[in-house]
């Protein structure tokens, strides 16, 4: 079940017979347990589990080929880049500006990844942005979303508290800011959480991912260690850009002019 390379044991699972079999047995187990508590139709754990599969190996089929050149990798980079600027809009549910939630995420990832690749710690390389940057530009893709709704939802529940700092001589974008600045911040307590209990209650997945691959337990808690804090700083900066194009009114759920 377990690969060996050169002679070291690297504890890396093998694909075969064996992995096939206990992947099956793990969908029908699922499928069996929804189907006896009622937690819906049976197949809905089989039919995610082969989306999974095609998913994945689609991806992995296009990755092999792009990461092999930097020209292809900075090509998958700004589709994903695209689809997490479309899909944060979305979740936003704002009603205008919705794309400059874009602006957001590049927010995020440039405060990050100049600092990463002109230090030489993550090699200009596919093989090594690409993974890196699509950690990043998904976490602060969830942020960034979580931040708009939560500030757009607020705006919404508190407009007579904007409207009362206003009518005191605050300006609209000081008056809303006083309003979101902690409620949008929450969209930063899971990977903070994450950050303070990494290692004595979570084991993320790019440490496990780098401890099945190469057996070092140092190594693994490095990279681990680089991808959390890089995380925290792209979300602290998208989000931070968010609430502020929230708060001048650029992305709204209110007509322009409104008080909020």
């Amino acid at each position: 079940m377990y690969a060996r390379h050169w002679g070291v044991h690297t504890s890396q699972p093998v694909i075969g017979p064996a992995l096939i079999v206990v992947c099956i047995v793990m969908v029908a187990s699922a499928a069996l347990v929804y189907r006896i508590a009622a937690l819906g139709s049976p197949w809905t754990v089989p039919a995610a589990a082969v989306r999974a599969v095609a998913q994945l190996a689609a991806v992995a089929a296009v990755l092999a080929v792009a990461m092999s050149r930097l020209w292809s990798s900075i090509l998958v980079l700004s589709v994903m880049f695209v689809v997490a600027s479309a899909t944060a809009a979305r979740r936003s549910q704002a009603q205008r500006g919705s794309w400059w939630l874009a602006g957001s995420l590049a927010v995020g990832l440039l405060s990050v990844l100049p600092l990463l690749l002109m230090s030489g710690v993550v090699p200009v390389d596919g093989v090594a942005i690409v993974p890196m940057v699509g950690i990043v530009l998904g976490g602060t893709m969830t942020a960034v979303a979580v931040a708009a709704r939560r500030a757009l939802d607020t705006l919404n529940l508190r407009a007579g508290e904007v409207e009362a700092a206003f009518s005191l001589g605050l300006s609209q974008r000081d008056s809303r800011m006083e309003v979101i600045g902690r409620s949008a911040a929450d969209a930063l307590l899971p990977n903070l959480d994450q950050t303070r209990t990494v290692g004595v209650v979570t084991l993320p997945g790019a440490f496990v991912g780098v401890l099945l691959s190469t057996g070092s337990a140092a190594q693994a808690a490095a990279v681990q260690v680089l991808i959390l804090l890089a995380l925290l700083l792209s979300q602290t900066c998208g989000v931070a850009a968010t609430i502020e194009l929230i708060a001048r009114g650029t992305i709204s759920r209110q007509r322009a002019g409104s008080a909020v």
